[in-house]
């Protein structure tokens, strides 16, 4: 059996298949815009990289134990590409397995995966409550609190922002507007 080219309308329906969490849907909605923004930047099909960040967590609310892993069993049984699974793997690196992001779309994967939830868990605690009036100093502000949003893997980001030669500040000013892109899909319009 040969492999098929996803489209994004089977990513998001498996998506939901494996995740019920509202929070948990909402990070793959952010990763989602962030991955087709950065594809513009680097001149790449955006749906693609739209659907490896949509579908990054697939195994992570059912299969906490074997993330990354349990996502190569489920999309390798429905015959996705090979390039999209070793994508989604790749961010893990590190964390939960030994698949090191080497193209630019695994690296940017890696680098703003972690990245999204600390911008989400910033623009909450606003009085606007919206990803649209958010600035890079405001996040960078957040960073520099340890306690703050403390799940958030700082290092990741630092690293994936060395692997993708781009500067931390422009790494989350391109993530801030993608996500800006999807702000009423993840619920952070606000009162803007």
């Amino acid at each position: 059996m040969s492999e098929k080219t996803p489209n994004r309308e089977e990513a998001l329906s498996l998506l939901k298949e494996f995740n019920k969490s509202e929070s948990l849907i909402n990070h793959a909605l952010s990763v989602e815009a962030v991955m087709q923004h950065f594809a513009k930047i680097y001149n790449e099909d955006s749906e693609k990289w739209g659907i490896v960040g949509l579908l990054h967590d697939i195994d992570y609310e059912m299969y906490p134990e074997e993330h990354c892993s349990k996502a190569r069993e489920i999309l390798e049984e429905r015959n996705w590409p090979e390039a999209y699974i070793r994508a989604i793997q790749s961010h893990g690196y590190g964390l939960v397995n030994d698949v090191e992001p080497i193209e630019t779309m695994e690296k940017v994967l890696y680098t703003t995966d972690e990245l999204t939830g600390l911008i989400t868990a910033t623009c909450l605690l606003r009085p606007s409550k919206s990803v649209l009036d958010l600035e890079v100093k405001s996040v960078k502000k957040k960073w520099k609190q340890k306690g703050f949003a403390a799940g958030v893997n700082r290092e990741v980001i630092t690293k994936g922002s060395e692997k993708l030669g781009i500067d931390l500040d422009k790494v989350i000013e391109e993530t801030i507007k993608g996500m800006q892109k999807a702000a009423d899909e993840i619920g952070l319009r606000g009162t803007v």
